[in-house]
């Protein structure tokens, strides 16, 4: 690249798949940290793939799909669920929405 050459920058407005405009972008963006989530449990355990998989009641096909970041095809609830199975608790907290916004949203905290 020639240093004349101009290179748009813009911000991320901390989810990425909003930025990209992907539909769903709250659900996607909750999903990977969940996912995340798992992945670093199942890497801090030593398992493979196959153990993972007998830890979480599937096939290893769909473990390979979630390390890989393939989404579709999990829901909230099962990654959820998926977590327990891997010794993390799971809290869901319901508050209400800031008088700024006109809508929920659904966001993912890890602690």
């Amino acid at each position: 690249m020639r240093e004349s050459d101009d290179i748009a920058i813009t911000s991320s407005g901390g989810n990425i798949f909003a930025d990209l405009r992907l539909p769903d972008a709250e659900d996607r963006l909750a999903k990977a940290e969940l996912v995340r989530q798992i992945a670093t449990a199942i890497r801090e355990r030593g398992l493979t793939q196959a153990a993972a998989a007998r830890v979480l009641d599937t096939d290893q096909p769909k473990i390979s799909a979630l390390v890989n970041g393939q989404l579709a095809g999990f829901s909230i609830e099962r990654l959820a669920h998926w977590l327990t199975l891997v010794g993390k608790d799971v809290q869901i907290v319901i508050r209400d929405k800031p008088a700024e916004r006109t809508t929920g949203r659904l966001t993912v905290v890890s602690v």
